[in-house]
């Protein structure tokens, strides 16, 4: 089946419904015109994915080696994956990135919670595309545990680095320092013209987004702190 992610016509073929039932929301209206890539999955990579993750059953190995297939294709068309939980509010994207349980989705939730408008446009694994009018952020079926995202997307403004910390501070993250923490957010090709594009785009991601480092807690005052540096 053909699907619309991204704005790319991608051709899944799946053994398992679950692939399918993710990817639900997305599926293209037109299933004649071509796709722009397609993605399946051999004998051997699920097999390569069931050592690393042997608590998981076959749908969701599947699931998991089709998606990692499509992002390492992505920089070919101007387009990475970025582990981030993204916000929309007014219109606009706002990224938080950190290590695995620093609080990036507990802290995209208080936005949900002190913002009426605001939305979960992805809550782990969005697709960032790269154009000269400007750094786009898609949702993607891929959104973490909790499937929180929708079929949407929207401008990136800003990126909050997210610290759990007690007392609460944030400060604007120079680009050196900000290209390293986003250097291991992302998945990199094992082909090199492909992961050399990577870093270009990695490059125009940093010094087109103000990127803020944000050491917090979980509270009403971390979101203030935030909301106050990431819009303005």
């Amino acid at each position: 089946m053909v699907y619309e992610i991204a704005d790319l016509r991608i051709e899944i073929r799946c053994r398992y419904p679950f692939t399918a039932w993710l990817c639900r929301e997305y599926l293209s209206k037109d299933q004649s015109a071509p796709a722009s890539l397609s993605v399946s999955v051999s004998n051997e990579e699920m097999d390569a994915e069931r050592a690393v993750a042997p608590e998981l059953d076959d749908a969701s190995l599947e699931s998991n080696c089709i998606y990692r297939k499509l992002c390492v294709q992505l920089p070919a068309y101007n387009r990475f994956l970025l582990h981030a939980s993204v916000v929309e509010y007014g219109g606009v994207a706002y990224a938080f990135l950190g290590k695995s349980g620093a609080g990036k989705s507990t802290h995209a939730g208080l936005w949900i919670k002190y913002l009426q408008e605001a939305s979960i446009l992805n809550g782990d694994k969005p697709i960032v595309r790269v154009e000269e009018s400007g750094i786009i952020v898609y949702g993607t079926p891929w959104c973490g545990k909790e499937l929180l995202g929708k079929n949407a997307s929207a401008p990136l403004k800003s990126i909050g680095f997210i610290e759990q910390e007690k007392e609460k501070s944030m400060v604007a993250h120079s680009q050196s320092a900000a290209a390293k923490r986003v250097l291991t957010q992302t998945i990199f090709p094992k082909e090199e013209t492909l992961a050399a594009r990577t870093l270009e785009l990695l490059n125009e991601l940093i010094t087109r987004t103000p990127a803020y480092l944000l050491k917090c807690n979980v509270s009403e005052e971390a979101f203030k702190t935030s909301y106050k540096a990431l819009t303005e």
